[in-house]
């Protein structure tokens, strides 16, 4: 299989123009400087100006000296010989040097990026500025070859475990695959929950020669090269990221929990319609405790809950929650509770919070239900179903409401500040809104079946 993989044709002017970047060039003081700060070495040489800096600098590319500022004691400066001209630069160190958002182990390797920020942006920047016009990542025609065996190995059937792909047997052959064919031959499958999410990007330091996957063209510098999807695995350059589509493809080698996961990540690195805790509880709730007295109200062991929340972090879908390790229902009703409660996004999330509290406050109830069915329509996807697919479970549970004790109104007071917190962290705001949450609640479930 590795032997077939076809990479693609990366864009290597933007390399061949990092090795042609000047190399540093300290120039070391001749005298021993008195007060030289402890992190800096032999080239800081004292309380100089500029003019004496040019000087000691003046024709040797890449030269560089540290110096203190003479309106300034205290306060240090980077002055650097590129281009025939002498930069100054302000300098700070807090644990790492730094001029700028990226932060240094040394003077030398600072430098060393800098030159070769340098050289590329004045060398490129007419080439930099159209990197994005012609991107591979929306014709990804190196990946044919390799995206029906990909396919086998990242599809799993609805009942399979996912988990199941992330076998060292498996993996091997994988690794050996760019996340940009990743993505392509997961884009081939018949997917049925391909929810849209957005890709999770973060400042990475990649080690050795790296390639941008939107437009195949070299990340230069030494550090902080990049952005990488911390969900998906997708490399970047920080510019390109801004033109990346919301199609990030999750890899389960990445999500290392279930809980406080974000809702659409974990559904689409499992490809189920809903977080699988979410069926497997109320599926057991449902088999054994639909007519257990105060079911959702009563609360289990926290320890207990902890250990059901443990099994899903550890085990997915595997996970046991039965009556013979846990008879008692109400710990499967804490830890769904717990699930909703711990996501960093809720099922009502922060975007449509407002607009559901203004739905509760209208008065006439046809308007009040119109209202909540067109804010419904504003959430996510995989947000939607999951809320549609625990209203008609908790429809259910009030089926049941003589054996139980649990009607709608009270369904609501549990599960109101579980799915819909306000955005700002304000105790005020959730008290002043927990009768309006209590309602929608209430709403969603009365009206299940008109408002899903």
């Amino acid at each position: 299989d590795a032997e077939e993989y076809q990479p693609p044709i990366w864009k290597s002017y933007l390399y061949q123009l990092q090795q042609e970047a000047p190399r540093p060039k300290r120039i070391i003081c001749p005298r021993e400087v008195e007060n030289r700060p402890k992190y800096y070495g032999r080239e800081f040489h004292g309380i100089i100006s500029r003019e004496q800096a040019d000087e000691i600098l003046a024709g040797v590319e890449g030269a560089y000296i540290l110096r203190e500022s003479q309106r300034q004691p205290g306060c240090y400066t980077l002055a650097l010989r590129f281009g025939n001209q002498t930069l100054n630069y302000r300098l700070f160190y807090d644990g790492k040097h730094f001029v700028g958002e990226k932060r240094f182990e040394s003077i030398h390797d600072l430098v060393t990026d800098g030159l070769i920020t340098l050289y590329i942006e004045t060398k490129a920047s007419e080439y930099i500025s159209k990197m994005t016009t012609n991107p591979i990542y929306e014709h990804i025609g190196y990946a044919t070859l390799l995206r029906e065996k990909v396919s086998r190995r990242l599809s799993r059937t609805k009942n399979e475990s996912r988990k199941a792909s992330v076998t060292s047997e498996e993996n091997a052959p994988v690794e050996k695959i760019t996340s940009l064919v990743r993505r392509a031959a997961l884009t081939q499958n018949d997917n049925h929950f391909n929810y849209e999410k957005a890709h999770n990007f973060k400042v990475h330091t990649f080690r050795g020669p790296h390639w941008c996957e939107y437009c195949a063209n070299f990340m230069w510098g030494l550090i902080a090269q990049g952005v990488r999807c911390s969900d998906c695995g997708l490399n970047v350059h920080k510019q390109c990221s801004k033109y990346v589509p919301n199609d990030c493809q999750p890899d389960l080698k990445r999500i290392k929990r279930v809980y406080c996961c974000d809702l659409t990540t974990l559904v689409k690195a499992h490809n189920t319609q809903r977080p699988m805790v979410v069926d497997s509880c109320i599926r057991e709730i449902e088999a054994r405790g639909l007519k257990s007295e105060g079911l959702y109200r009563v609360s289990g062991f926290t320890e207990h809950i902890e250990d059901v929340k443990m099994a899903f972090d550890r085990d997915g879908d595997k996970a046991d929650i039965s009556a013979s390790i846990y008879p008692d229902i109400n710990i499967i009703a804490g830890a769904l509770k717990l699930y909703f409660r711990d996501l960093p996004i809720p099922v009502i999330t922060y975007d449509t919070y407002s607009k559901f509290i203004e739905a509760a406050k209208i008065s006439n109830p046809d308007e009040r239900l119109e209202a909540i069915h067109e804010v419904l329509m504003l959430l996510p996807a995989a947000h939607y179903e999951t809320l549609r697919y625990l209203m008609i479970h908790l429809k259910k549970v009030t089926l049941h409401e003589k054996e139980n004790f649990m009607n709608a109104e009270n369904l609501g007071i549990v599960f109101g500040p579980t799915l819909m917190r306000p955005p700002e962290d304000s105790t005020l705001a959730t008290l002043n809104d927990m009768r309006y949450q209590k309602l929608i609640v209430q709403i969603l479930i009365e009206n299940e079946d008109v408002l899903f």
